[in-house]
């Protein structure tokens, strides 16, 4: 048997040593907690600075969003509509017809879209962070579709009032703002070397190449000033979708005759080698010479 004041294994310790335990452990969680919380704070503004880094590398090499400020592209982009934009394709590829690329117009093109300056170093901070992600436009980005490549003839238009490149009529109902007219400028402009001639897909607003006709380049743009290829639309997420090459820019008469143009010449070079080597051998076998 056993007395009242114990239990089987032993006596029993008292209820104030319990209470004091219990109430020690309580003390020593909630201190934990706050240092716990206090940590967390202390390394916040740490967190911020690494995620903007990130970010900051990120934006500068791989991929940027884009804030879409204008109706120029229109109905391929709508205003307020973010696109990511890859900048490392264009390492790996040449800019291709029908690509819809950003390029800086820094000391070149006139904004489409006023932004007002910041009024102060914050407001530039929020600024930065905003255009970094695609929050608000940057302040001489545009956007607008390659029509044109190096040492393309564009021209607009032909009997049915379609663009034309190197000859070959563009089909472009399936990108071009409804009831648009291709063109409602006539022009016609050969490509020069490290040059690109863009287009918007609203082509009655867009303040594009054919704009700029009287600029360096002829109105084409600098291909080193291309920041990059849209080819997702992001936000809003009802028209999350990706931002292809349309069909009018595969077709195989408009490659064959980039071909030929590409290769016209050298092959009017060997067309005039020819008989300049006859005319030699004629002049050594008169003068009593062998060629060789």
């Amino acid at each position: 048997m056993t007395s009242d004041g114990q239990g089987a294994g032993g006596p029993r310790r008292p209820v104030e040593d319990e209470v004091d335990v219990v109430a020690e452990d309580t003390k020593s969680t909630a201190k934990d907690g706050k240092g716990k919380k206090g940590s967390f704070w202390r390394e916040l503004p740490v967190l911020v600075v690494v995620a903007l880094v990130l970010a900051l590398i990120i934006k500068s090499f791989v991929i940027q969003a884009f804030y879409i400020p204008s109706e120029s592209m229109e109905n391929t982009l709508l205003v307020n509509d973010r696109v990511l934009v890859n900048k490392l394709v264009y390492h790996t590829r040449e800019i291709e017809r029908g690509d819809v690329v950003v390029f800086s117009g820094v000391d070149s093109w006139a904004s489409e879209v006023q932004v007002p300056e910041p009024s102060n170093p914050v407001a530039g901070f929020f600024r930065w962070v905003g255009t970094a992600f695609g929050v608000v436009p940057g302040e001489k980005d545009y956007i607008k579709r390659v029509i044109g490549v190096p040492g393309d003839t564009v021209k607009c238009c032909d009997s049915k009032g379609r663009v034309t490149v190197n000859g070959v009529p563009l089909e472009e109902k399936a990108y071009l703002y409804p009831d648009d007219q291709p063109s409602q400028k006539f022009f016609e402009i050969k490509v020069e070397k490290g040059r690109l001639w863009v287009m918007g897909d609203h082509r009655s607003v867009s303040y594009d190449s054919r704009s700029h006709q009287g600029d360096p380049g002829g109105g084409a743009i600098p291909a080193d000033k291309v920041v990059g290829r849209a080819f997702v639309i992001v936000w809003p997420f009802s028209r999350a979708t990706t931002v292809p090459i349309p069909d009018t820019f595969n077709q195989t008469a408009l490659k064959t005759a980039a071909l030929v143009g590409g290769a016209s010449p050298l092959l009017l070079g060997f067309a005039g080698a020819f008989p300049l080597v006859r005319l030699r051998r004629r002049v050594l076998a008169r003068a009593g010479g062998r060629a060789y």
